[in-house]
């Protein structure tokens, strides 16, 4: 849908676009999965938006299937939605850590400073939070569709092979 692109296009998250139009965010993801919005809330979102009220009226009348009601993003729009939340995950998963780990240090200082436990959830933790990031920015590679693609065709050839 337009709403997302234009969302796209100018930076903005869905929580972000639906504070500034005043709805909620679960109305703008209806919204963009299709469902009909009210003139009020389409002017809400095209004032937001610094768009025309005309054309997101004007796709919302074109919507009659739910088939026409999925959005049309291009691939690399699909990935940069895709690492945008994969960030954002990873950001609010260091924050936690860092929270978590101050508050445990705090504790392991108040009662028992000769022992220093507060170093082995640091280390758990952390060790999967060094994974998180590593998949997070691609310092190790994923197992994504195409390494899925190429063990599919060496299983195959494989047993070609043998039968």
């Amino acid at each position: 849908m337009i709403v997302r692109k234009l969302c796209l296009e100018k930076g903005l998250s869905q929580e972000q676009l639906a504070g500034m139009a005043g709805i909620s965010t679960r109305t703008l993801q209806r919204i963009e999965r299709g469902t009909k919005a009210s003139l009020e809330t389409l002017k809400c979102i095209a004032a937001a938006l610094d768009a025309e009220f005309s054309s997101l009226r004007r796709e919302q009348a074109m919507q009659t299937t739910p088939a026409a009601a999925a959005p049309e993003l291009s691939e690399a729009e699909q990935d940069t939605i895709r690492y945008a939340r994969d960030l954002r995950a990873f950001y609010t998963h260091a924050i936690q850590y860092a929270v978590v780990m101050a508050v445990l240090l705090f504790l392991n200082l108040l009662t028992s400073p000769e022992s220093f436990w507060v170093v082995w959830p640091a280390l758990g933790w952390g060790i999967g939070l060094a994974m998180h990031g590593f998949s997070v920015f691609d310092v190790i590679g994923r197992f994504d569709q195409k390494w899925e693609r190429r063990q599919i065709e060496k299983r195959l050839k494989s047993r070609r092979n043998q039968g």
